[in-house]
């Protein structure tokens, strides 16, 4: 292991992945609700494993040979965000309810959970951004060691979606007020709305 190239991809592959974004802001919401926190973790960090290895391995010839994903892409991950966003608009006008264990028997279905987080991943030509084209420019600064630069990408990635997720427990109890999951909704429909925005301006 090129312990260098690895570290290279992880601190580059951790500054990508940390801003805030439609992924990350439903991994925040399930790790606050208990549901499904771990399947949830676990389809976005190989979610974004496949990606990196994609990107490392052949991010050039997609593109050349898939002209028509990028509309098709953005334009789909779009309207998905802004269904998305008017549903968490809706809870947060709408629920009186704050965070308390007994949520545990109304919590939505692993499966459907899974597709709105597959979803929301895969339809958001962003994640592409970071994951296939950045990270696949920067690897052929690593001529040989691409794996060692996918690796340390990866094993952000994988640290990133766990913390995020089991780290949101600890904020529970500010959770537990009725106000505080409504401003969170809001929040949310808000950074969905921005990121179908700037997909519909093509940014």
């Amino acid at each position: 292991m090129d312990i260098p190239v690895f570290i290279a991809g992880l601190s580059i592959g951790l500054s990508l992945i940390v801003a805030i974004g439609a992924q990350n802001a439903f991994v925040l919401r399930q790790g606050l609700k208990g549901e499904h926190v771990f399947a949830v973790c676990l389809v976005c960090a190989l979610s974004d494993a496949a990606l990196i290895v994609l990107g490392v391995t052949s991010f050039g010839r997609i593109a050349a040979l898939l002209p028509w994903i990028d509309p098709v892409m953005r334009f789909g991950g779009a309207a998905f965000l802004v269904w998305y966003g008017a549903r968490s608009l809706l809870s947060a006008l709408k629920s009186h309810g704050a965070l308390s264990v007994s949520e545990a028997d109304t919590a939505k279905p692993l499966l459907t959970t899974l597709l709105a987080c597959l979803a929301i991943t895969w339809l958001n030509p962003h994640v592409y951004l970071d994951t296939v084209v950045l990270l696949g420019t920067i690897s052929t600064q690593f001529a040989g060691r691409e794996v060692h630069f996918a690796a340390g990408a990866i094993t952000g990635s994988f640290a990133f979606f766990f913390a995020l997720g089991y780290g949101a427990g600890f904020l529970r109890p500010i959770f537990a007020k009725p106000f505080a999951w409504r401003i969170l909704e809001g929040i949310i429909a808000v950074i969905m709305w921005a990121i179908a925005l700037k997909l519909i301006l093509g940014g």
